[in-house]
């Protein structure tokens, strides 16, 4: 994970407050990945004080970022032969997760 300053942490601690975890996604050892239910995402160091996502938000299968991508015309997260159908209510806890994040990165 990377090093972060004071300002950083603390807005770590805000995502923790509102029940993000902070997890290790070993294939993105530059980042760090924060979490919450079956969704993640990637943060770098943004200037001094914020934090600011690395690609958009994944779902999970397994501990593994899974890419948002259409099979046989319908939306899915894949993660190698893995799928997952992208349901509407997948989609919208999706939305609700990155609204929520970009909110409190934004402070």
């Amino acid at each position: 994970m990377p090093d972060l300053t004071a300002a950083q942490i603390a807005v770590v601690q805000r995502l923790i407050a509102q029940g993000f975890t902070p997890v290790a996604f070993p294939l993105y050892a530059s980042a760090m990945g924060i979490r919450r239910g079956s969704f993640a995402a990637l943060l770098v160091p943004a200037e001094h004080a914020t934090l600011k996502l690395l690609g958009e938000p994944c779902y999970l299968i397994g501990l593994n970022l899974a890419v948002r991508t259409r099979r046989h015309g319908r939306p899915c997260f894949v993660w190698k032969q893995h799928s997952v159908e992208a349901t509407p209510e997948l989609l919208q806890e999706l939305a609700r997760f990155s609204a929520d994040l970009t909110a409190l990165l934004r402070g």
